[in-house]
């Protein structure tokens, strides 16, 4: 018989959430986003780091009208056709948005619609 995890590996949910499925960086997990969906999403790669390491699961809340967009929010995002889990370094009119890693990269500016999720847990 397995022993239960020890109680620091175990994470709970939201209760709005709509299933316990782990989405990456792409199409998919904005379009769950988009229709209203809470969902968990990976990120892979050094860019982040520290603030979310290579792997990290992180809960993610859908965009909505009302959603207030902050500097240092980190975001699920597409920007040049690329889906990233970025943070916010600028915003111009409360229009657009900066995005860029934790390493000094900027990726551009995009609108609020290319922004799907914001991130409002780290897992």
């Amino acid at each position: 018989m397995r022993a239960n995890p020890p109680p620091s590996t175990i994470y709970f949910l939201p209760l709005e959430m709509d299933d316990t499925k782990v989405y990456k960086e792409n199409a998919e997990a904005a379009e769950k986003l988009k229709n209203g969906a809470t969902i968990v999403v990976q990120g892979f790669g050094q860019s982040m780091t520290p603030i979310l390491k290579s792997g990290q699961k992180v809960v993610c809340e859908p965009i909505k009208e009302d959603t207030k967009l902050s500097k240092k929010d980190i975001v699920l995002c597409k920007v040049s056709g690329h889906y990233y889990l970025h943070l916010i370094h600028g915003i111009r009119n409360d229009k657009e948005y900066l995005i860029g890693n934790n390493r000094g990269h900027m990726n551009g500016w995009i609108s609020k619609s290319q922004v799907y999720g914001k991130v409002v847990e780290k897992l």
